[in-house]
């Protein structure tokens, strides 16, 4: 198997980053991670890539052609596929349609519910009895790009925030390489 090139977007932690390098390292999975990038320079998710010798980017959202440096670094490497991993900022239409490759994001509840930011405390507000997370393409609408997978739980009664996050985002260690897999098994 061929593999893909593919480029990795954080904000923070990166724990999603941290679960795709683990399943890159099987020769079934069909991509390997060629670039990090991050608009956050203190974001903990850099510490995966150094330690994987991965290459990363930081950029500055605040500088006007951002966007072109970023897309010339996925034109350098080869990049195929782009995941949003807990990427905090929107991306333009003028990006996706530029970029040519596929693009996904992971967000944290069961899409079309509770699109953008606060998930949690929304989920909570709501009383929902359930939620999960869900992997998407990204499109122009924010949120909005035909699904790809989702994953979902039961909401126990004394769950906060900080346990549905918790639990959330083991659901999505395993939805984003679930996710990865269908758009290239028949490929």
């Amino acid at each position: 198997m061929v593999k893909k090139n593919a480029c990795i977007f954080i904000s923070g932690y990166g724990s999603n980053l941290k679960a795709l390098i683990h399943n890159t390292r099987d020769h079934n999975f069909p991509i390997n991670i060629s670039l990090v990038v991050s608009n956050n320079s203190k974001a903990k998710g850099i510490l995966h890539a150094k330690k994987n010798s991965i290459p990363y980017l930081i950029i500055n959202t605040k500088k006007r052609n951002f966007e072109n440096v970023i897309l010339a670094e996925i034109k350098k490497y080869k990049i195929s596929l782009i995941c949003l991993a807990g990427y905090m900022k929107i991306i333009s239409k003028k990006f996706i349609k530029n970029s040519g490759k596929k693009i996904i994001n992971i967000h944290p509840s069961l899409l079309p519910k509770f699109k953008g930011l606060n998930t949690f405390e929304r989920v909570l507000k709501n009383n929902e009895k359930k939620t999960g997370c869900t992997v998407h393409f990204i499109n122009d609408k924010l949120d909005s790009g035909k699904t790809i997978v989702q994953k979902s739980f039961f909401i126990n009664k004394g769950d906060n925030v900080k346990v549905l996050k918790e639990k959330t985002q083991k659901l999505e260690h395993k939805a984003f390489s679930e996710a990865i897999i269908r758009i290239y098994r028949y490929n």
